[in-house]
């Protein structure tokens, strides 16, 4: 092992107080390639004072001194993008051109927060009473805290922190523990951007780390990435405890296929948005509600180009697709094969036997995989698999696979595919769920529109970054003022009656 990944606290490294540590893996070999701190409350105590002892002055900060910050931070992480990536795939497994496009996902987010002063403009209103002038101001809301997922180590939290930092507010990140080394190397670029000590903090852990910040009397918003139960946990804790929340939480997306449409581009599309990453995305298209009249044609094109995809390691230019993050996550993919055979699916690709590049064995490897004739009661379509399983539901027509879509209790992502304009607009109107594409298998969250769905895919009010997250960021405060002209003071005396705007 020669990896020691830290807190980060204060502008510095730091270790735990209670000396607990985590293994981290290389996943493409199974091996343990390091350790990794791992918080109590004590840690959390630490990281969220340092966060509000540094909020005033960043606060009362210029916009014009915060913007050459980011600027700073957005072209040091321009520059370290390939290591930053490199980082992502040893320890997440997916291939060094996905953490690649990560980085320059999240990149685009600190684009958008590097435009904070105009995002922050409030009203006016010049004499809304005689001699009364109105206006609002956006106020950053103290201490905000991440709480981010192990798929996306370096584009989630980049969807948190610049927004919340560009408005004025200090941060705490808990990352996921299984690939935390991208964290410690934002906040390094944070360092060398110059932002202030204690602005930006880094606390490793697990559900004792997570419970200590959701119940930390100083901390004011909480964000949140992940599962739908540990969503719903962390939106009924934090709001107990009188936070603010974003909680995003799990996804079944579906990729619905009319009879005319383009069979091969639904094809590239239901491989590309399935088994990238190896399915571990948010936005992965985990179920295809295909029209019976063009299954059979659908399913053949998908297994035909499955049988090509290369999966090797992250770090080998060939392969398209890596392994699993865990070997616990990799079996438990892997059981639904079995259990939606035995429900009654067939299992069309068998991704247990997929070839892995260099005849790699010892690794958390599960190939693209296809299940064909599934139905809405089985369990490989009831959960949230997060993995290269691709289930194929067939359906009668358009009816049929809208209410597919719609009783779903998810609903975070969806798509259509068709050559008729008019069914894709009654689709994007009529389907209830939050990000919608059409003949765009994911539709890839982009930093002046905000990400987040709908149903159990969403608890609180508020999507993640773009203008909502800025709302979520600020609170809004309302002023009211009169100044009097000494030679027109008014001499009414005293007025207890309800005041108007006359």
């Amino acid at each position: 092992m020669d990896k020691h990944v830290t807190h980060w606290i204060g502008g510095a490294p730091q270790e735990s107080a209670d000396g607990r540590r985590a293994p981290v893996y290389n996943p493409a070999s199974g091996q343990i390639t390091g350790e990794v701190e791992m918080a109590g409350p004590k840690d959390v105590d630490a990281a969220v004072a340092a966060a509000r002892a540094a909020f005033p002055g960043w606060r009362d900060t210029p916009l014009s001194q915060r913007v050459k910050t980011l600027f700073r931070f957005r072209e040091l992480l321009n520059r370290d993008r390939e290591k930053l990536a490199a980082a992502i795939s040893s320890e997440h497994g997916k291939v060094f051109s996905d953490a690649l496009g990560e980085v320059e996902r999240g990149l685009e987010v600190v684009d958008f927060a590097c435009g904070i002063p105009h995002l922050l403009k409030g009203g006016f209103s010049e004499n809304v009473s005689r001699g009364v002038d109105a206006w609002s101001v956006h106020q950053p809301v103290g201490v905000a805290v991440g709480i981010t997922p192990f798929n996306f180590p370096a584009m989630v939290p980049l969807w948190m922190f610049p927004v919340a930092i560009a408005c004025g507010n200090t941060f705490v990140l808990k990352p996921s523990e299984k690939d935390p080394s991208a964290s410690l190397l934002l906040a390094g670029l944070w360092a060398e951007a110059g932002l202030p000590e204690g602005v930006f903090n880094v606390v490793h852990g697990d559900k004792t780390a997570v419970d200590a910040l959701l119940e930390h009397r100083d901390v004011a918003a909480v964000s949140f990435v992940g599962s739908t139960p540990i969503a719903r946990y962390v939106y009924r804790t934090a709001a107990d405890h009188g936070k603010r929340v974003q909680a995003l939480g799990g996804a079944k997306n579906h990729m619905v296929v009319l009879p005319d449409a383009d069979l091969d581009q639904a094809a590239d599309a239901a491989v590309s948005a399935g088994f990238g990453s190896a399915g571990e995305r948010c936005m992965a298209i985990s179920a295809v509600a295909v029209v019976d009249s063009v299954a059979d044609e659908l399913v053949a094109r998908i297994r035909e180009r499955v049988s090509r995809l290369l999966v090797g390691p992250g770090d080998d230019d060939r392969s398209e697709m890596g392994p699993l993050v865990t070997r616990e996550h990799r079996d438990k993919v892997a059981s639904y094969l079995e259990s939606g055979v035995e429900e009654g699916a067939t299992l069309a690709v068998d991704g247990r036997v997929h070839p892995v590049l260099g005849g790699a064995t010892e690794g958390f490897w599960l190939g693209p995989s296809l299940l064909d004739h599934v139905t809405s009661s089985m369990a490989c379509y009831r959960d949230e698999i997060f993995g290269p399983v691709l289930s194929v539901v067939r359906v009668s027509g358009y009816e049929e696979a809208l209410q597919l879509v719609d009783d779903n209790p998810y609903g975070n992502g969806t798509a259509v595919f068709t050559k008729d304009g008019g069914a894709a607009r009654r689709f994007q109107n009529e389907v209830q769920v939050g990000m919608v594409g059409i003949n765009v298998p994911i539709p890839v969250p982009m930093a002046y529109y905000s990400f987040g769905g709908w149903k159990q895919s969403l608890f609180g009010d508020s999507h993640v970054h773009g203008t909502e997250g800025v709302h979520f960021y600020t609170r809004t405060k309302a002023v009211t003022a009169r100044w009097s002209d000494p030679s027109k003071r008014p001499s009414d005396g005293v007025d207890l009656g309800f005041p108007t705007n006359g």
